[in-house]
């Protein structure tokens, strides 16, 4: 029997919410909405789990009334508009950023709460982005979708939304960018994208009725069993290293507790996040150097929230925060005694994002054993691939034997071992499905025809 496109998008839908339920204890329920076309917008609800008693079993549907049940509602009928209650969902389509509602009775955009006065319960609401070029290829003619004052929305991004993702927390679980927040926002981004991506190129192959039936037949099934192992062998990496990163802001943490003096990476931010801050009342009339401000304002505080690697934060601050500060800065808004600091803050900022690798900051940290620091470094600053498994073992290890109280590392432990289950039963499954690509082989490499992606008309032969 032949799994038709809904089941494809729905099954999809149903492995995201159950991954993330299951990684964040407080998560409660998620509700995936599917969003689209341009420049329609309708926001149709997917699916929804809900976690049952607190346990880990879910139960699945759509049992309660909403807007956004089949057929949703159209871009028309939630984007922001004078008269009209605000909705989180016009927020994460049309600036394509995220909304979270760590306090329900403050939540300014509760249709619930502005209409009735009941404040709903804690939750994040994330939008998966997809680039254009993957949808509409080299296309210039898109009609965007615009706001109420006739403004085309996504004109100056290089993605459209495709998706929401809304998770609901248990009270008083979640803040605004914490750890909770950050690791939807990745899944969202790493794993979402991949997913919705793959089902609209399997639209489109099952649209080639005019290639040969029995290779396209083969093909599908081969997709269909190839999924599930690659989207979630795709998921497992970006999850660890989510959890790495985890450790790594522990460790550079420890080191600005342990060298209170030392200029971090977080207290230069923050210095110059009042630098600009300051200045934002004396440029109200000019709209163009306000959004510079503030558009600086929420680089630097992604450097300083997201806790990358050092060699992607020094890219950062090269390719985004430097060119920004120099237009900035050549304005005349600033003296040459708050250029000089600025300038001089830059320069920190580029070394202060390598104090977590540099030797001579560890040597300083002398009241925990050296092996140790040297282990939490390494671990902190590496990164998971499949081929190197390894790391998992090491991390497990050392949270479990570290002389130091590491913050989290309960929960950092219990989501690695989830983990590390499903990534030895991955090899099993790409045994099991080896033998499925060595049967098709043949019949694929030689079929004539190739199957294009959906509408920037690239040929390419039909794989996963």
């Amino acid at each position: 029997m032949r799994i038709t496109r809904e089941e494809i998008l729905e099954k999809s839908c149903k492995e995201i919410i159950e991954t993330i339920l299951t990684c964040l204890d407080s998560a409660i329920k998620g509700t995936i909405y599917l969003i689209g076309p341009v420049p329609e917008l309708r926001a149709v609800r997917v699916t929804s789990g809900l976690k049952v008693d607190g346990s880990d079993t879910i139960k699945w549907g759509l049992p309660e009334k909403s807007d956004y049940n089949y057929p949703g509602k159209t871009w028309l009928q939630y984007r922001d508009e004078p008269g009209r209650p605000l909705e989180a969902m016009a927020w994460c389509v049309e600036r394509q950023r995220s909304w979270t509602a760590d306090n329900p009775a403050e939540d300014t955009r509760s249709v619930r709460k502005q209409l009735l006065g009941q404040p709903e319960n804690c939750h994040h609401m994330e939008p998966v982005l997809i680039k254009k070029s993957e949808i509409y290829g080299d296309r210039t003619d898109l009609d965007y979708p615009k706001t109420w004052d006739g403004t085309p929305i996504w004109q100056n991004t290089d993605y459209v939304v495709v998706a929401v993702i809304k998770i609901h927390f248990l009270p008083n679980s979640i803040k605004r960018g914490d750890k909770s927040t950050r690791l939807i926002k990745k899944l969202s981004r790493l794993l979402g994208s991949e997913l919705l991506t793959m089902y609209l190129k399997e639209i489109y192959c099952e649209a080639q009725r005019d290639l040969e039936r029995k290779r396209l037949e083969s093909c599908n099934e081969l997709a269909h069993q190839l999924r599930n192992p690659i989207m979630k062998l795709a998921f497992i990496s970006s999850a660890i290293n989510a959890e790495i990163s985890f450790l790594r802001e522990q460790w550079e943490k420890y080191i600005s507790q342990s060298l209170p003096d030392l200029p971090t990476k977080d207290k230069i931010i923050e210095r110059l996040n009042q630098v600009l801050s300051a200045k934002l009342d004396l440029i109200d009339g000019d709209m163009q150097t306000r959004q510079l401000v503030n558009h600086l304002l929420a680089k630097q505080n992604d450097i300083k929230t997201l806790y990358l690697h050092p060699k992607k934060n020094s890219e950062k601050i090269s390719n985004q925060l430097l060119p920004l500060w120099n237009s900035l800065l050549s304005s005349g808004l600033f003296e040459d005694q708050e250029q000089s600091e600025v300038i001089n803050l830059l320069r920190l900022l580029e070394e202060a994002v390598w104090y977590g690798l540099n030797d001579k900051i560890k040597a300083r940290i002398n009241h925990i054993p050296d092996e140790v620091k040297n282990k939490w470094c390494e671990l902190a600053y590496c990164e998971f691939t499949p081929d190197n498994q390894q790391i998992l073992e090491d991390i497990l290890d050392f949270l479990e034997t570290s002389p130091v109280t590491i913050p989290h590392s309960h929960h950092i432990k219990k989501v690695l071992t989830y983990l590390k289950h499903v990534t030895e039963i991955i090899k099993e499954l790409e045994e099991r499905v080896n033998a499925i690509v060595d049967n098709l082989k043949t019949s694929i490499v030689d079929a004539p025809g190739v199957c294009k992606h959906p509408l920037n008309g690239t040929g390419q032969q039909y794989k996963i």
